[in-house]
C-alpha cells in the first residue's frame, strides 16, 4: 500500500476512534505494527456496530463513546448470541462476515482481559465473555474456496511481469539504497529460478526447498521431489524455469561457495566472512516472495497463491483434469476440481470471443 493510501486509511481510523472509548483506541494502537490500515478501519465499523447495539438495547444509558468497561465485563452468553442473531436477522450479515465481527471482539476482549493493565498492573477487565463464545462452522464447497482463492493469483499475463520485476525491476527501483540494491543484485538470478520454478511446475514450499542439485534432470526438464506421505515423484517444469534454472546455476558455486559435500540447490547468502552456505529455508523463501509481492503491488502473493496460479494457467490451457491432479500432488482428484470453478469466467470469455 502506497504511504499517500496508507494515510488516508489511517485518517479514517482516527474519525471513527474519537467516537469510540478510550480503550479502543489504545487497543488500535496495539495493533498497527502488525495490522494493515484496512484491517483496523474494518475492525473500527465492527466495534461502531457492537456498541450501538449495547445503546439500543439499553445496556447502558451512555452514548457509544463512553461505555465503560464494567459493561463489557458484565455481558452474558445470551446477550452476546442475541447480538449474533441482531447481526444475521436484522443487519442480513452472511455467516462469514458474522464470523469475522464476532473475531474482532474475541482480539478486543482478549486484549482487555489479558494483555492491556492498570496502573497498579491489574487486568481491564476479569472476565471475558467472548472467550466462551464459538464461531460459525462453515463447509465451504469447491466453488466458495475457488472465489477465495481468486483474488490472491497471478493471470497469465502478471506470469512474466512478475519474473521480470524479480529478475530486473526491484533492483532499478531500489537504486538509491546500496544495501538493498546489492544485495537483490547478489540474489537475483536464484531468486528468479525460485519463483519460475514455482509458476512453471506448480511445486509446494516444501519440496522446493528440498531440492537437491541431482534431483534435477535438466535434459527432460524433470525435478524428483518428495511429496506428502513421503512418496517421491518426478514433476515436470516450463521451459522458462528451466532457463531460469541454468541462468542460476551458471553463478551458484562461485557465488554462494557451497561445501563439496553440500548438493542442496537453493542457497542462502553466508552472513559475514566466515559464513558457511547453508540450504535456503521454506521461511525465507517465503520471506523473499512476501518481500517481492509486496513491492510489485500484489502483497496477497505468496508461495502457495504462485502454486494456485500455475494450476489455473495449466488447466485453462490444457482443461486435463487427472493429469493436472498428479502435477500437483493432490491425493483426491476433488481437490484439483477447484480449479474448474476458477477458470469458469475465463473460459467464458474465451467462447464469447470466437463471435468477434
Amino acid at each position: 500500500m502506497d504511504k499517500h493510501r496508507k494515510m488516508h486509511y489511517m485518517n479514517r481510523i482516527d474519525e471513527k476512534l474519537s467516537d469510540l472509548p478510550w480503550f479502543i483506541t489504545e487497543f488500535i494502537d496495539s495493533r498497527k505494527r502488525k495490522l494493515s490500515p484496512t484491517t483496523l478501519l474494518n475492525y473500527c465499523h465492527d466495534y461502531i456496530i457492537f456498541f450501538d447495539w449495547l445503546v439500543a438495547e439499553n445496556f447502558t444509558e451512555d452514548s457509544r463513546k463512553n461505555i465503560k468497561l464494567a459493561t463489557l465485563e458484565k455481558l452474558t452468553i445470551r446477550e452476546v448470541e442475541n447480538f449474533l442473531s441482531f447481526l444475521e436477522y436484522q443487519l442480513g450479515n452472511a455467516k462469514l462476515t458474522i464470523n469475522r465481527k464476532l473475531s474482532s471482539l474475541k482480539s478486543l476482549f482478549d486484549y482487555l482481559q489479558n494483555k492491556a493493565e492498570t496502573n497498579d498492573l491489574k487486568p481491564y477487565i476479569q472476565r471475558n465473555v467472548m472467550a466462551k463464545m464459538d464461531l460459525n462452522v462453515i463447509k465451504e464447497n469447491q466453488e466458495t474456496i475457488a472465489n477465495r482463492i481468486d483474488g490472491k493469483i497471478l493471470r497469465e499475463d502478471d506470469f512474466e511481469s512478475f519474473r521480470q520485476f524479480i529478475a530486473h525491476d526491484f533492483g532499478e527501483i531500489n537504486k538509491e539504497n546500496k544495501r538493498i540494491f546489492n544485495f537483490h543484485q547478489f540474489n537475483r538470478e536464484r531468486d528468479t529460478a525460485i519463483v519460475s520454478l514455482i509458476l512453471g511446475s506448480g511445486l509446494r514450499l516444501s519440496e522446493v526447498a528440498g531440492i537437491n542439485i541431482e534431483d534435477l534432470d535438466m535434459n527432460k526438464a524433470l525435478v524428483r521431489v518428495i511429496r506428502k506421505g513421503n512418496k517421491e515423484q518426478y514433476v515436470y517444469f516450463s521451459k522458462q524455469a528451466l532457463l531460469d534454472l541454468e541462468n542460476y546455476l551458471q553463478i551458484r558455486e562461485s557465488r554462494y561457495i557451497p561445501e563439496k559435500n553440500e548438493s542442496f540447490l537453493f542457497i542462502a547468502a553466508s552472513i559475514g566472512r566466515k559464513g558457511k552456505s547453508r540450504r535456503l529455508t521454506q521461511r525465507s523463501i517465503e520471506k523473499l516472495i512476501e518481500k517481492y509481492a509486496s513491492a510489485f503491488g500484489k502483497p496477497a502473493l505468496t508461495v502457495h497463491s504462485l502454486r494456485h496460479s500455475f494450476a489455473t494457467r495449466y488447466h485453462l490451457e490444457n482443461n486435463d483434469v487427472p493429469r493436472l491432479k498428479n502435477q500437483l500432488g493432490h491425493s483426491s482428484i476433488q481437490t484439483t476440481m477447484i480449479y474448474t470453478h476458477l477458470t469458469d469466467e475465463e473460459m467464458r470469455k474465451a467462447v464469447n470471443n470466437m463471435d468477434k
